[in-house]
């Protein structure tokens, strides 16, 4: 008996020795998480119920030079419900007239809103959407609801805000305008300028309410984000549109590749309009790359007039020096260089080569002259600054390609391709940047996107005119090639242009495209200036692999294209009382439309007859007689809302139906 008692007891004790080690355990447990990792334990904690998230700042946003929106940042709502939030009380008596005004702003039967609403308190559903994508006057209206204007807490109202990047112009110069997303390469101007554009990101506290759900705890932030700056831009919209349509107009007709148009002010080097359009598979243009800036290729004829001003300045020849064109063919290593008239010109002057674009009379030029010492050549190509890449302030610029005899891959046929355009590379921009360089009297300006940027009224940077190269060449040499880029036009492949209303100058090309693959791929081009005696603008127009069926010389095929942006242009700032207008033919002229504005002013103020009109020509014409003017759609005018012939008061509002 005694012994059976003595193991009890010791049971007892190993039993009762075991629980004061648990609880000594325990106790050490909880002193340890209370005090030594209580903070590690409470954070964690904290972070399961609660987070900081981040609040987009504001972007700034991106003008035209005569303060038009680009892009812009709009805010946009998104309404969500915490059916858990309003007390028995309140949801009882504001469900019906909440669900009622709910049902006449998004057009539903207030029936389908009860019937959500209840359904949502029944399960307790704290994150019920109601509305999204809510401008601010919607969000504004919602949040005035029954029930919903008690605020989060009492009203269950979630409001989630954030920011959608608008680009007013739609598609028209969306390359240029770019993007700035995250994960992606930055593009174009919001990606050039995005740390001026972005603004700094602000911080609000939310609170866990179901699992991935949370909310706002309070309406206030932990920390106010930053608006970005606004950019403005060099770009006019209203030479972009033009721009933007004669390319579009002829690369539909061509059934062209790809094709870009650059517009450049002559003496700052802004550029005023850029259009890149490529051909999707669908067939429709739209602005898929960034082709004058990045797409680097043999420019062809174009370059003849980097040949003739290097020829000129080292006084190899004069514009008077006479070339035999042997037939239109010559030949170099059993490859051949051909005249596009068939038989060549005979004998022929320098400038006459250049007007008539003579491939073998200028590949002569060059080779001829050069043959002996062709770094003297390509030296001097270098020292006008075609081997150097702009340094654009956006992203993506293509390389020049100026090769030079010390290459490897130089041979006995570098020098006299070079002389027409083949085995040298230069993006349309480059190109333009050269030409411009021409009609500035030599001067070199850099290609300029940016103007300012501003913080509301106030001024942070100012981007001024810079100079690549105060001099390319002699004046000389300048005044004799702009007398020859002027013929060009007046009487060599770009006659078909030649206006007597208004002066051009430039240069035709016509190259084989990929023809180390497949013959029969083109690209033409036009490059050049208006006015020709006293420039303003200069521009380029390249367009890649058109329908050879319909065309493919660049004074046909490039050439109309920047007939028509000057003509346009240069009816805003006009020289003359008439300029002639390209309309669906090219071939067609009709008064300018400065005449045109004229007689409309002379007419009592009495509004036009506008039906088919561009929408930017009758926009122009209406506010010029001191009109408002409403579009809606895109095109051509089809209706106005005041017929032909009433008189026009100041600030009278008129609505044009585009086509």
């Amino acid at each position: 008996m005694a012994t059976t008692e003595k193991s009890i007891l010791s049971r007892v004790y190993i039993v009762v020795g075991l629980l004061l080690l648990i609880a000594c355990g325990i106790i050490y447990s909880i002193i340890n998480i209370q005090f030594v990792d209580g903070e590690k334990y409470r954070a964690k904690a904290e972070q399961r119920i609660f987070k900081n998230d981040t609040i987009p700042a504001n972007r700034g946003n991106l003008y035209d030079a005569n303060g038009q929106l680009l892009a812009a940042s709009i805010s946009k709502y998104d309404i969500r419900f915490d059916a858990v939030a309003p007390n028995d009380k309140d949801f009882t008596e504001f469900i019906s007239p909440l669900c009622e005004a709910l049902g006449k702003k998004f057009n539903r039967p207030k029936a389908y809103y009860t019937k959500k609403l209840r359904a949502a308190r029944s399960n307790r559903n704290r994150y019920l959407l109601i509305a999204t994508n809510l401008d601010y006057a919607d969000y504004i209206a919602v949040k005035s609801f029954p029930l919903f204007e008690k605020g989060p807490y009492r009203g269950g109202i979630i409001v989630e805000q954030r920011m959608v990047r608008e680009h007013p112009l739609g598609k028209m110069a969306e390359r240029i305008v770019g993007y700035d997303r995250p994960g992606s390469a930055p593009v174009g101007l919001e990606g050039a300028f995005a740390p001026f554009l972005r603004g700094s990101n602000g911080v609000r506290q939310k609170q866990k309410i179901s699992q991935n759900q949370w909310k706002p705890i309070s309406s206030a932030n932990e920390i106010e984000p930053k608006d970005g700056y606004d950019v403005y831009t060099t770009i006019d919209v209203n030479m972009q549109d033009v721009a933007h349509h004669a390319l579009l107009e002829q690369l539909e007709y061509f059934e062209a590749d790809h094709g870009t148009a650059v517009v450049m002010e002559v003496a700052t080097g802004e550029i005023k309009a850029l259009s890149n359009l490529g051909r999707g598979k669908s067939g429709k243009y739209f602005e898929k790359r960034n082709y004058a800036v990045w797409e680097s290729h043999e420019p062809g004829s174009t370059f003849k007039l980097m040949s003739v001003i290097a020829a000129l300045e080292d006084k190899v020849v004069d514009t008077s020096t006479v070339f035999d064109t042997k037939g239109g063919k010559i030949s170099f290593y059993g490859r051949n260089v051909r005249d596009s008239k068939y038989g060549g010109y005979g004998k022929i002057s320098v400038a006459k080569a250049f007007e008539v674009s003579s491939n073998t009379a200028l590949v002569q030029m060059i080779h001829d002259n050069y043959k002996d010492d062709a770094s003297k050549y390509v030296d001097r190509l270098y020292s006008m600054g075609l081997n150097k890449k702009l340094e654009l302030p956006i992203a993506g610029e293509g390389a020049p390609m100026i090769p030079h005899p010390d290459d490897k891959n130089w041979s006995g046929l570098s020098l006299p391709w070079m002389g027409f355009g083949y085995g040298v590379q230069l993006t349309p921009l480059q190109t333009l940047t050269f030409y411009n360089a021409v009609a500035n009297n030599g001067v070199m300006v850099k290609p300029r996107l940016i103007r300012e940027v501003r913080a509301k009224d106030k001024l942070l940077e100012k981007y001024e005119r810079s100079i690549l190269n105060p001099s390319i060449c002699s004046q000389e040499t300048i005044d004799k090639v702009k007398v020859m880029m002027e013929n060009v036009v007046k009487r060599g492949t770009a006659d078909n242009l030649y206006s007597e209303s208004f002066s051009m100058a430039g240069k035709t090309g016509t190259c084989q495209a990929e023809y180390w693959k497949s013959p029969g791929n083109y690209i033409a081009s036009f490059a050049g200036y208006f006015p020709a005696d006293e420039p303003k603008y200069s521009c380029i127009v390249v367009i890649h692999k058109p329908n050879v069926s319909k065309g493919y010389y660049g004074n046909i095929v490039a050439g109309p294209v920047f007939k028509k942006i000057a003509q346009k242009i240069y009816a805003n700032n006009p020289m003359l009382d008439e300029v002639p207008m390209p309309q669906t033919a090219p071939q067609e002229v009709v008064k300018s439309q400065e005449a045109f504005y004229a007689q409309a002013q002379s007419t009592s103020n009495k509004i036009p007859n506008l039906k088919g009109m561009d929408a930017m020509d009758a926009v122009t014409l209406l506010e010029n007689l001191g009109a408002q003017v409403i579009l809606k759609g895109k095109g051509k005018v089809k209706a106005q809302s005041i017929t032909a012939g009433t008189r026009v008061k100041t600030n009278d509002k008129i609505t044009l139906t585009l086509s």
